[in-house]
């Protein structure tokens, strides 16, 4: 099968579209056809090298994390999924490898598609849309009436994190450029700060929960918008101690986790609020829940632009720059 692979890690030029053996099927495995892939900013960052201490791929390995397509195989022990079912999914950390024609994934990491969505929408929603669910159901248990602060409203998971917050019945406020504060407004922000004409810290106060897409000084500031209690679900500050664990990391490991997010961490403490560094986890289930939010028209993709799969490294090279206006961008294979 064609697939794209990563040969070397930390260049560019070492990323490729080469043939790859087929996957091998387990007892409890799908076989998929990919239709279409999400890229994300982890494809690129896993590219470069920067997860090896935690995501240690031995290369060549296939890239990719996000999926949509149609089983052609099921393994003996599959119960939930058939020959032919329309799917999408996020595979588990250490079976990613979606930029190819095929995917073996295990049955509990696989949903049923939206019915609603084509593939190139669907293969948008499993990482961004696992992530938002985890942040703000599993994380910071957002109800009804809280205030809730979603970065970078108008990016991948931005886009996917208002709508299932405004779904839990919070206020939500997000940021966003100019060119874009009319979309987060129709995905259902309550109020949007223009990060070019504005500095958030200024004009929001005793938010309950911050969701950070971005790190450096705008978790530092989230931080001091936040009430007493609050808590930051961050994707891009430093993992702390508590995801060593649960990533069953080894003792060093675990010391020098809990190193880099020491000052974040007691800059908390001293506010009285809470960190939590996030790196999401695939879910079949959590995924069916949301495929009926979808399907009832709580959730919609924003789909910023398709590359066909010969191009799937220009799609990366778009994403990693910043190119896109708003939601996600979508390889497809077909």
């Amino acid at each position: 099968m064609r697939a794209l692979m990563v040969e070397r890690y930390g260049s560019e030029a070492d990323v490729r579209v080469r043939e790859a053996p087929a996957p091998q099927v387990s007892a409890d495995d799908v076989l998929v056809r990919i239709h279409a892939a999400g890229v994300n900013p982890l494809d690129t960052k896993i590219r470069d090298g920067e997860f090896k201490l935690i995501l240690p791929y031995k290369v060549p390995f296939i890239l990719g994390n996000d999926l949509a397509g149609e089983v052609v195989e099921v393994g003996a022990a599959v119960t939930r999924f058939a020959v032919g079912d329309e799917v999408y999914a996020r595979p588990d950390k250490d079976r990613i490898g979606t930029f190819a024609e095929f995917i073996a994934v295990h049955q509990d990491d696989l949903a049923p598609k939206p019915a609603a969505l084509t593939m190139e929408e669907a293969a948008c929603l499993p990482l961004v849309a696992l992530t938002a669910w985890q942040a703000l159901v599993e994380r910071a248990h957002v109800q009804p009436g809280q205030k809730v602060l979603i970065h970078a409203g108008s990016g991948g998971l931005g886009t996917v994190a208002i709508q299932l917050a405004k779904h839990l019945g919070a206020h939500v406020a997000t940021t966003a450029g100019t060119a874009n504060v009319d979309l987060v407004k129709g995905l259902g922000a309550d109020v949007v700060v223009d990060y070019k004409k504005q500095d958030f810290a200024t004009v929001l106060h005793d938010y309950d929960v911050v969701v950070d897409s971005l790190g450096g000084e705008t978790l530092a500031k989230s931080l001091r918008v936040l009430k007493r209690g609050g808590t930051v679900v961050s994707v891009a500050g430093p993992p702390d101690a508590a995801f060593a664990r649960e990533l069953g990391a080894n003792p060093l490991l675990r010391l020098v986790m809990a190193a880099l997010s020491f000052r974040t961490r007691r800059r908390a403490r001293r506010l009285g609020v809470t960190y939590s560094f996030l790196f999401m986890k695939a879910s079949g289930r959590q995924l069916r829940e949301l495929t009926a939010l979808v399907d009832a028209g709580a959730i919609r993709p924003v789909v910023d632009r398709v590359f066909p799969f010969d191009e799937a490294r220009e799609a990366l090279e778009y994403v990693e720059k910043g190119r896109a206006k708003a939601g996600k961008v979508v390889v497809t294979m077909t």
